[in-house]
């Protein structure tokens, strides 16, 4: 099996070279090297044995063991991958048709290898015509940037050398994270306020507070035009970026944020703290996120808002670089036919999710408010009043759109 690392730039993608010493994790133990090296191996023998060799173009291991900052889980029984392994299977041919042909084998094959793996294995369907023809995004830079090649050509990304290029990603893939990270933050909310809180709970909300602290100051650095895919590179830019830049009055609380999600996302831990513990840590961060995202937005959209609700009852779109009507049969299967009825049927689905957000975590005063009341029960198609029922619509509309 060959392995590559793409050369760490946020310039140009540059020639690939091998390299022998690549790691999965920054520290991990050998021991786990060596696993994570057997699981790859795994993972190849079954995508081969699955997919004609007249298709197969590629595979690449991404995410952060795909970079070498995957993290390390220390456990009574040794190191433990923490993360998803996310598997790019490059294919010939339509994707769609692909997706038809493989991914229910591939599927499977990824819940055969999890148990052995000891974590998600997960696989995508890709196709380099397509991915060649897409504008860079944060996924398609960070893929191209740093990986792992299981197989393929040394050069398969060179057709895609714009993916390579950080600076080029839109400040709508900032806004994209956020609303990620926030989704979870609401998430972890709705647990808090349950009338029962078990240790599994503890550990959904502290690795959600986690990946919301760290996605603070990444999001940053893409309106900035400096984002990086190391984790650590990156701490490093908004260390310098925010004492010698004349940012907000919110800098040293984003950086002391990001500096404790690097930390998680590099030696996470199962959390055994308080529900009062987690609920004052999401509390301090909480408002610093809103004040980011109105920040963010304000750049992006070139309009200031004086808060979540001003933001979220703004009549302007919220993207408007979606193309309303290349969106209409996308609005119809993620919101389904009862979105005909809405005020607006073909707005982006996006748009009212974005809005919800933003009067759910940010507007407690929301739900009292008969005109928020309406707004809300509206974007979300619920008849909802109470915040744990419209949490629930927000994630049942979320997981069809993304």
């Amino acid at each position: 099996m060959s392995t590559e690392t793409a050369a760490p730039s946020t310039v140009l993608y540059p020639p690939s070279s091998t390299r022998p010493e690549q790691r999965f994790t920054p520290d991990g133990s050998e021991e786990l090297e060596r696993h994570l090296e057997h699981v790859c191996a795994r993972v190849l023998r079954g995508v081969r044995g699955l997919v004609p060799a007249r298709q197969l173009e590629a595979v690449y291991l991404g995410g952060g063991y795909g970079r070498g900052e995957g993290g390390v889980l220390a456990t009574a029984d040794g190191e433990r991958p923490y993360n998803d392994l996310e598997f790019y299977v490059f294919l010939r041919g339509n994707r769609h048709a692909n997706e038809w042909r493989h991914a229910r084998a591939l599927e499977v094959l990824g819940e055969i290898l999890t148990a052995n793996a000891g974590a998600h294995v997960e696989f995508k369907i890709a196709s380099r015509a397509e991915f060649a023809r897409q504008p860079v995004s944060m996924f398609s830079y960070d893929l191209v940037a740093a990986h792992r090649r299981l197989f393929g050509a040394a050069r398969f990304f060179e057709p895609c050398a714009h993916h390579g290029h950080a600076p080029r990603i839109p400040l709508a893939e900032g806004t994209r994270l956020l609303m990620n990270r926030f989704t979870g933050l609401l998430l972890a909310r709705e647990r808090l306020d349950a009338p029962a809180f078990t240790p599994a709970d503890a550990d959904f909300v502290r690795r959600n507070l986690a990946k919301a602290e760290l996605a603070l100051g990444d999001a940053v650095l893409v309106a900035q035009h400096r984002y990086h895919w190391s984790a650590k590179e990156r701490h490093r830019r908004l260390r310098f970026d925010l004492a010698h830049g004349g940012m907000p009055e919110w800098r040293d609380a984003v950086l002391r944020f990001h500096a404790a999600g690097v930390q998680f996302k590099f030696h996470p831990e199962r959390s055994g703290a308080s529900r009062e513990t987690l609920c004052e840590h999401w509390e301090q961060l909480a408002p610093v996120g809103q004040l980011v995202w109105l920040w963010l937005e304000a750049l992006r959209l070139g309009t200031r808002f004086p808060d979540a609700r001003a933001y979220a009852l703004d009549p302007r779109p919220k993207f408007p670089e979606l193309r309303r009507w290349r969106g209409v049969l996308a609005t119809l299967k993620q919101s389904g036919p009862r979105t005909l009825l809405s005020r607006d049927p073909f707005e982006p689905v996006r748009e009212r999710l974005v809005r919800a957000l933003a009067l759910l975590l940010w507007a407690p005063g929301a739900l009292a408010h008969p005109r928020t009341l309406a707004r809300l029960q509206r974007e979300l198609q619920t008849d909802a009043i109470a915040a744990p029922a419209f949490a629930r619509a927000y994630l049942r509309l979320w997981e069809r759109a993304r």
